[in-house]
């Protein structure tokens, strides 16, 4: 009966992703990100190639984590406003299954988009190096999935739910960056200050995943990632699935439907 449900919940959402016209959406995107390519092309002096893989690989990139996280912000809105969650948590079905169901169809949407993203760049990047950054951009595509239904189970509604699963998503991005930053001193004198802000800042980073390292433009350009890296990177992607997914399976238990 839960395996039943969990499959059923899946399969009317990839079919609720397909009647919202998500994949018409992400069609067009890739039109257009191959239309800005083509045009860089024509303007560059040297290196267009690289330069149209930069540019496509970073739109398409973002383009993605932007349509997963809207799409499953505002299904679960709307679900939540016409009391459709509380018929299905209303099943004779455990509330995990529920949750399962929908983190499942939610996943084979960002799995589609990943894949549908990075057959463009099949025109420029080599096999290799496609393939890597094809499989990390579905893992980071799996990590805004759970952030996104944490958020919106938290937060049921939609501007503050997007609101943190975008800051969760650019700080998780630019950490690494912030990290340079922080470490960095005008002076050769390093004061308390310093020091404490480099604490939390590190500090921060230990609990983000290292988005910054994933999907990576250079892969695309030059050798996809070592063994050691991309196992790294999987280990890193299913910790915080699994860490993400627990922490708003437990919210959805301490709900009141």
């Amino acid at each position: 009966m839960a395996l039943n449900f969990i499959f059923t919940l899946a399969g009317a959402t990839l079919l609720e992703a397909t009647r919202n016209r998500l994949f018409w959406l992400a069609a067009i995107v890739v039109g257009v990100a191959l239309g800005l390519a083509q045009f860089l092309n024509q303007v560059a002096i040297t290196e267009s190639i690289e330069i149209q893989l930069a540019l496509l690989a970073a739109l398409l990139r973002v383009a993605a984590v932007f349509i997963v996280a809207t799409f499953i912000i505002t299904s679960m809105v709307r679900e939540a406003n016409d009391k459709v969650t509380e018929l299905m948590l209303s099943q004779p079905a455990p509330r995990s299954s529920y949750f399962l169901g929908k983190f499942a169809g939610y996943a084979l949407v960002a799995v589609i988009l990943a894949l549908a993203f990075a057959l463009p760049l099949a025109l420029f990047a080599p096999t290799a190096g496609l393939a890597a950054w094809a499989a990390s951009l579905v893992g980071e595509l799996l990590i805004v999935t759970s952030v996104s239904l944490f958020c919106v189970i938290s937060l049921t509604q939609v501007l503050s739910a997007f609101a943190a699963t975008a800051g969760f998503y650019l700080l998780s991005r630019s950490m690494a960056a912030m990290q340079v930053i922080a470490g960095a001193s005008l002076t050769t004198e390093h004061t308390f200050a310093d020091t404490a802000i480099n604490w939390i800042v590190d500090a921060i980073a230990l609990l983000l995943p290292s988005l910054d390292r994933m999907a990576r433009t250079d892969w695309l350009v030059n050798a996809g990632p070592g063994m050691d890296e991309a196992l790294g990177l999987v280990a890193q992607s299913a910790l915080y699935i699994v860490l993400i997914a627990s922490a708003a399976l437990f919210d959805l238990h301490r709900k009141n439907y």
